[in-house]
């Protein structure tokens, strides 16, 4: 295991626990400079770094300009942005101007940007200094963070684990703090996996709050957004993704009914009383001991402070249908990036194979080669689904789910991904697993936030994902806090925790 250096950062901000809400408010108060901020923070990758791999590209010279800048403007007393001086990473899925963006790619490895991608842009534009870029798995395609331009990433919990994927280096550097707020993007549960393997917070905004422009994938260039695909926060506490999700979703954005998101639904208020679905095994694949004693644990804190918990109320479409109509739309949106051979071999497999093989890989096939009248009526299912999600949440105010059936792995980029395997309490199960938790949301476009719920008997954190209806982040994230405040906040991991 690679030796971590524990020499303290050169402030008296304690990088290991604070988090960028309460950056801010040291900011602000001129407690702390932007500058000296940074320097901390790049000090601590330095040390750090090393052992995780998580952040792959620095923007130094730059990065000390603009906080030496923005220390200046806040001390003549100019107005400046709610990031203001604030260092942060981006994943390096989004394209940041001057600085190299290579979405994992060896393609891309000398690709530098003249334009910010839309939701960095808005980052900016609200003071943050944006200083280096995280780790991803190649295009933002796999639960773990690996690849042939930057390596692999290692879980500070335990550096012989899995990060996640596809946000799998952002949600290192938040926990491991060298970053304490993210830009990440979620299409197959990359901001929710990685922040419950790591011990972070993350949020999925219903999709079409944030702007995508900008994002590999898509290649360069793309002006379209991609269906189920969207871009959200991690960071350490939930007021940091309230914080972070404020400056992404604006005042502007079209999607979004009256141009801005819906204030939280009065019943989130506090616990007493609030509606909570429960949702923590289904039958298409089990949920780990690990994973479901810390969730019932949860469950029965939330009873035990009033919550009216409703194990029952769910929507009709069984588990398995909807992973399969997750596996169509998902492919569809990936495939449009694969090459010309590959596209040929799977329109080859997925016309000559049996009407009746449900193999994975003809599955997968299919749904990459699918027509534009199957996208429709996919689409038709899709809005089949959201419909009884509608009914569920008049039923209940929000829902709590696993993220994923187990704790952070250990690695394995070795395999092909249809070679992988879960081991859930000894039973092997698909890799692509993660898609049956991550789709309850993603499907049907609603929000989702993760928040840490304890640690498993190993001592690997356990997130728990909180469902909302559309257009409802508020509602989910402030029922967050609520469990953030029930269950405890963020927890540095042992091995960066000084």
């Amino acid at each position: 295991m690679p030796v971590i250096d524990e020499r303290p950062p050169s402030t008296d901000v304690d990088l290991a626990s604070a988090t960028a809400t309460e950056l801010v408010s040291r900011l602000e108060a001129r407690q702390v400079s932007s500058r000296e901020l940074l320097d901390a923070q790049l000090d601590r990758i330095e040390r750090l770094d090393p052992a995780i791999n998580a952040v792959v590209a620095l923007d130094v010279d730059r990065a000390r300009q603009r906080a030496g800048s923005i220390d200046h403007a806040r001390a003549r007393g100019d107005q400046v942005g709610p990031l203001a001086g604030l260092p942060m990473t981006i994943k390096d899925s989004f394209e940041t101007e001057g600085l190299v963006t290579t979405a994992g790619a060896g393609e891309l490895a000398e690709h530098v940007p003249a334009r910010d991608a839309d939701a960095v842009a808005r980052l900016r534009g609200a003071g943050a200094v944006v200083f280096g870029k995280t780790n991803l798995p190649l295009y933002a395609g796999d639960w773990q963070t690996y690849n042939r331009v930057h390596g692999r990433t290692n879980n500070p919990w335990d550096v012989e684990r899995t990060a996640g994927g596809s946000s799998g280096g952002a949600a290192a550097a938040v926990a491991a703090g060298f970053s304490t707020l993210e830009l990440c993007s979620d299409i197959g549960g990359s901001i929710r996996v990685p922040a419950h393997y790591c011990g972070v917070f993350g949020h999925k905004p219903t999709w079409g709050a944030v702007p995508q422009r900008g994002h590999i994938p898509g290649p360069p260039g793309t002006l379209a957004d991609a269906d189920l695909g969207v871009m959200g926060p991690i960071g350490r506490s939930v007021a940091d993704l309230q914080l972070g999700l404020d400056v992404l979703v604006g005042d502007d954005l079209g999607g979004v009914p009256g141009g801005r998101l819906p204030d939280a639904s009065p019943a989130v208020a506090s616990l007493d009383g609030c509606r909570v679905g429960v949702w923590l095994e289904n039958d298409v694949v089990p949920t780990s001991r690990d994973v479901l004693d810390v969730l019932r644990s949860l469950v029965d804190a939330l009873g035990d402070a009033g919550a009216a918990i409703d194990e029952h109320t769910r929507p009709s479409t069984p588990v398995m249908t909807g992973v399969h109509l997750y596996d169509q739309l998902l492919m569809s949106v990936l495939g449009t990036g694969f090459p010309a051979e590959s596209l040929t071999a799977m329109n080859e497999l997925a016309t000559t194979s049996a009407e009746d093989d449900d193999s994975e890989a003809v599955r997968i096939a299919r749904a990459v080669t699918l027509s534009h009248r199957g996208w429709l009526a996919a689409n038709e299912q899709r809005h089949r689904i959201a419909a009884e999600w509608d009914e569920v949440f008049e039923a209940i105010d929000v829902l709590v789910a696993p993220v994923s059936p187990v704790t952070a792995f250990h690695h394995d980029t070795e395999r092909p991904i249809e070679q992988r395997r879960l081991d859930v309490d000894g039973q092997l199960v698909p890799y692509r697993s993660h898609l049956v938790w991550s789709g309850l949301a993603t499907v049907p476009l609603l929000p989702a936030t993760v928040v840490p719920a304890g640690r498993a008997p190993s001592g690997l954190p356990v997130g728990v994902q909180i469902i909302g209806p559309r257009w409802g982040d508020r509602t989910t994230l402030a029922f967050g806090v609520l469990v953030e405040r029930l269950i405890g906040g963020f927890v540095p991991p042992p091995l960066t925790s000084r």
